[in-house]
């Protein structure tokens, strides 16, 4: 098979709460072999939720990797066997306080495929509905309803950099200019 490495064995470096870190040893297509460092991660769901006015809720909050905090779209990591679009009805609740009558897939993301299998499924939520805002014990965040069209600015000029947030806004931009999905 082109385009393949084969997989001769697998170790594991590290376990941890959120991630496992593997050393494996593959067999490339010209028969060398080499080998793998793969962050292994259960996954995670990312809502962008449109409001009646135009409106989109953000969150901000610190981002130890970054030292710095992230304005991005509300999101969460996938429990092991867990649907996505529950987890994103689950976060979206969590985070902002806020539930929605109407989701729309926008598909999936691998947010660096160099070295870790993360898959982030992400939604559009419309139809939306104040609910109880109830963030985890290290959860600590601010949220913002801001304008859509600012935040598509924000992101085109680069001040809003996380993946999610802006594969979301910029497929979300897609549809509303379009498509009659949002209409």
């Amino acid at each position: 098979m082109r385009l393949y490495e084969e997989t001769l064995e697998s170790n594991t470096i590290y376990e941890g709460k959120i991630i496992t870190l593997k050393r494996d040893k593959v067999k490339l297509e010209n028969g060398n072999i080499a080998y793998r460092e793969v962050v292994n991660h259960s996954g995670g769901v990312g809502v962008i939720a449109l409001n009646e006015n135009g409106e989109i809720y953000m969150v901000k909050q610190f981002r130890y990797p970054y030292k710095k905090t992230i304005l991005e779209i509300p999101a969460g990591k996938l429990n092991k066997g867990e649907d996505p679009l529950e987890c994103g009805k689950r976060e979206l609740c969590e985070e902002c306080g806020v539930k929605a009558k109407n989701y729309i897939s926008l598909g999936e993301i691998y947010p660096s495929t160099g070295y870790v299998d993360e898959v982030i499924h992400l939604y559009l939520a419309t139809s939306l509905s104040k609910s109880q805002q109830k963030l985890d014990d290290d959860e600590f965040l601010d949220v913002l309803i801001l304008p859509f069209e600012k935040v598509v600015k924000m992101v085109m000029s680069g001040e809003i950099t996380d993946s999610k947030t802006v594969s979301a806004v910029l497929k979300t931009d897609y549809l509303i200019k379009n498509t009659d999905l949002l209409k």
